[in-house]
């Protein structure tokens, strides 16, 4: 699992916008750094939904800094852009369907009581314009929500 100070694993991936486009990470630096990526293990669940809205409510302020947030999982960019629809996302969310970027940020979990496997565990990663990680969190509970004012703290750092 990449950790502060390491390089961010690169990415090429559908990006859930309205339409369905490519997003790439590196392609992406230059122009929108410092990026958040948001993992959260599915759509349309109760905290998951929670988690999107509150970056929505909380926009604004990654918009003041020229920061850009990109929610990351394992759902298909359709069903991502209908989850964008019914909750107003403004900002995009990227597919990983077949689980690389999972892999790569080594961040994969299971609930086995329910039959689903290899989602991403909730977790926030901060990505400045040299591609490196200024900010890492994970956690091992997926009801458990990212402090948002420490990631507006760690982006206001590197913007």
């Amino acid at each position: 699992m990449p950790a502060t100070g390491d390089a961010a694993p690169d990415f090429t991936a559908p990006l859930a916008n309205g339409d369905v486009d490519e997003f790439s990470l590196s392609a992406k630096l230059d122009e929108e750094a410092p990026i958040v990526l948001a993992f959260f293990p599915g759509a349309f669940t109760g905290v998951c939904t929670e988690e999107m809205c509150t970056f929505q409510d909380r926009l604004a302020a990654f918009d003041d800094l020229d920061a850009s947030v990109y929610g990351v999982s394992r759902d298909s960019p359709f069903a991502l852009n209908e989850f964008r629809a019914q909750n107003d996302l403004e900002f995009g969310l990227i597919s990983d369907f077949n689980k690389e970027i999972i892999d790569e940020y080594g961040i994969e979990m299971d609930f086995d009581d329910l039959g689903v496997y290899g989602v991403a565990k909730r977790s926030v990663f901060v990505v400045d314009a040299d591609g490196e990680i200024t900010y890492s969190w994970v956690s091992d509970d997926p009801g458990v929500e990212p402090e948002y004012a420490e990631v507006e703290a760690a982006v206001e750092d590197v913007a």
